[in-house]
């Protein structure tokens, strides 16, 4: 995919309405410190559209990213923020689920996790509600640089375990470094969107 544009274009809070989008969307969960922003400015060609933060929890909102006019990038908020209060966290949750059980044009869902620990409980619980809201969540595995080429068999078994995911089930590995695993990613986003 060649990035003509890239916008932020819609960014919702916990009350508002999302938007009917005409175009694809695809949209991307997972902890807070995982390398969601990272990820995304990676798939955009971007250096700081999404916000990066070495303090976890930036992401709020659920931020609508249109490429190319063609096409939504959608940034849920990160789980499992510790400092968040327990009620924020429960709006959030809502949130996200009001956005997958709303969505006419949410075509897949991306679960990140670090390629570098087992799935945490709060992990194993995003992808077993992902799928209780009618999709298989494609398993981005990020942070691959900071791990031995020799490892990372190893660990992709170790986050397939972990998940408890099907054989036919998706996980790419992704490094925000090197940009290993974003053709993958994009190749895969324009066969679900049958541009």
């Amino acid at each position: 995919m060649i990035i003509k544009s890239a916008e932020l274009e819609t960014v919702c809070g916990i009350t508002s309405t999302f938007p009917e989008n005409p175009y694809p969307e695809f949209a991307f969960a997972g902890k807070s410190n995982v390398g969601k922003s990272s990820l995304i400015n990676g798939l955009m060609n971007r250096k700081s559209l999404a916000r990066t933060s070495a303090q976890p929890g930036k992401t709020q909102t659920v931020n609508f990213y249109k490429i190319n006019g063609q096409l939504y990038l959608v940034d849920l908020p990160g789980y499992g923020y510790a400092r968040a209060a327990v009620e924020v966290k429960e709006k959030w949750g809502k949130m996200i689920e009001r956005y997958l059980k709303n969505s006419k044009m949410l075509k897949a869902v991306f679960l990140l996790v670090d390629i570098r620990h087992e799935p945490s409980q709060n992990d194993r619980t995003m992808f077993d509600w992902v799928i209780y809201n009618g999709f298989r969540p494609v398993v981005i595995a990020t942070k691959l640089d900071k791990i031995n080429r020799s490892q990372v068999q190893k660990h992709v078994k170790m986050i397939r375990t972990g998940l408890e995911m099907e054989k036919e089930d998706i996980l790419i590995p992704f490094s925000s470094q090197t940009k290993q695993g974003r053709e993958e990613i994009w190749q895969l986003m324009e066969s679900m969107a049958d541009f």
